[in-house]
């Protein structure tokens, strides 16, 4: 089990980063996922990658929930670029990553994470239904309005500047 979770690592920390749009809570984030695992172990039968995408998801909407409970709305910070870099393809990259960061965090957050499994993670329509457990059914919507949502925000036109 120790192996398998340590080729999931990489996986779960780009999951957690599509969840909480921060590096640093990304962090904190796998590594509740990660202790969460080790302590309370994999239920018999349960494919240990299905389940550690579920306890991630699990523990951030646990935090979620504590935040909304113990902050006040105008403490939470957002993450900026705190290097500067020269060039002008670096600079528009930026921008544009910074500008999707923004629109998957503007999304819903059963949509952000159905289009995270799926799109980034590669997951199958029927695994992200299994580690989300939700129907397949609910799986494909959301992908699919949270795919629309996103392209109408970005027009290819406006990203190439024509």
């Amino acid at each position: 089990m120790r192996e398998e979770l340590i080729s999931l690592l990489p996986n779960l920390r780009r999951f957690a980063l599509s969840l909480t749009g921060s590096a640093a809570d990304a962090d904190d984030l796998l590594q509740t996922t990660v202790e969460r695992i080790l302590k309370r172990g994999v239920p018999e039968g349960a494919h240990i990658g299905k389940w550690a995408f579920r306890v991630c998801r699990n523990a951030w909407i646990d935090e979620t929930r504590y935040r909304k409970i113990r902050r006040a709305p105008d403490e939470q910070s957002e993450d900026s670029n705190r290097h500067s870099e020269d060039g002008v393809a670096t600079a528009l990259e930026k921008i544009a990553v910074s500008q999707v960061g923004k629109a998957l965090q503007a999304l819903p957050d059963n949509q952000r994470e159905a289009l995270a499994l799926v799109a980034i993670e590669g997951f199958t329509y029927a695994e992200a239904s299994e580690a989300l457990e939700v129907p397949i059914g609910t799986i494909m919507s959301r992908v699919a309005r949270a795919r629309k949502e996103l392209s109408a925000q970005f027009d290819l036109k406006d990203l190439l500047g024509s």
